[in-house]
C-alpha cells in the first residue's frame, strides 16, 4: 500500500550542496565491519544548517532561544503549501491574495524545488523571501515558514534582514525543503530537528501528507 506521506527532506551525503563558507558535509565510517570491526559506526561532519534543517532564534537574534527549546508543535500539524510564481523573490504583493492567517504554518513552493536540488553546486540565484515579505509575514504572526532551498533570505540580498524579521517575531523556520512532488494546498506537516542544547539550528527530517488533493490556491 502506498504511503500518503511525502518525504520533503533532502538526502544527507558527502559533498552535498552547502551554504558558501559553511562546513562541508562529510560522512565516513569511524568503525566498519568490512575492516574487521565488530560493528559499523558512521562519523558525520557538517554544519548545523546543512540540507533540510530548522533555524532557531539564536541563529540571528542575540540572546534568542536555541533549537533544543523548539516547541514540539511548532513544526507538527496542519500547514499550507503556497505556490510562488515570482522567479526572483517572494514579495508582499504575491502573498496578499493568499489570505495568510495568524498561526498558520506556511511552506513556500518556488521554482527552487524544480531546479536547485538536481546539483551539488550552490545555486546563487535561488528564490528567497524578500525583507518586505518577511515583515509582512511577521505582521500576520504566522507560526512557521518553510522554504525550498538553503535559506529564507537571499544570497545577494535580504539575507540578514529576512532572518531577523522572521526570527524576532517568533516564527520558526524550516530551510532546505524539496517540494517538487507536493501539490499546493493543505497538508499535514511533521518536521523534527535534532535536540541540540543551545543550538542555532539543526538538521531535520520533514514529511507532509496532503489533506485536500484539490488545488485550493487561487490562480
Amino acid at each position: 500500500m502506498t504511503s500518503p506521506w511525502i518525504d520533503v527532506s533532502v538526502t544527507m551525503k558527502t559533498g552535498m550542496v552547502s551554504w558558501p563558507g559553511d562546513p562541508p558535509a562529510r560522512i565516513s565510517h569511524d568503525k566498519e565491519m568490512e575492516r574487521g570491526d565488530p560493528c559499523t559506526v558512521s562519523l558525520l561532519e557538517m554544519g548545523a544548517h546543512t540540507g533540510t534543517h530548522m533555524d532557531a532564534p539564536a541563529h540571528f537574534v542575540r540572546g534568542g532561544i536555541g533549537i533544543g527549546e523548539v516547541p514540539l508543535d511548532a513544526a507538527v500539524g496542519a500547514a499550507r503549501v503556497i505556490p510562488i510564481r515570482d522567479r526572483e523573490s517572494i514579495k508582499p504583493g504575491e502573498l496578499e491574495r493568499h489570505a495568510i492567517r495568524r498561526g498558520e504554518r506556511i511552506l513556500f513552493k518556488t521554482r527552487n524545488s524544480e531546479r536547485c536540488w538536481d546539483t551539488d553546486s550552490f545555486v546563487e540565484d535561488f528564490v528567497y523571501i524578500s525583507a518586505a515579505a518577511a515583515r509582512y509575514l511577521a505582521e500576520r504572526q504566522v507560526r512557521l515558514v518553510g522554504m525550498d532551498y538553503l535559506s529564507v533570505g537571499g544570497f545577494r540580498a535580504d539575507g540578514v534582514e529576512t532572518h531577523q524579521a522572521l526570527l524576532k517575531a517568533g516564527i520558526w523556520l524550516i530551510e532546505g525543503l524539496n517540494l517538487k512532488l507536493v501539490e499546493p494546498g493543505r497538508v499535514q506537516l511533521i518536521c523534527l530537528p535534532l535536540k541540540i542544547a543551545g543550538g542555532d539550528g539543526a538538521p531535520a527530517r520533514a514529511l507532509v501528507r496532503p489533506l485536500d488533493r484539490r488545488r485550493t490556491e487561487k490562480r
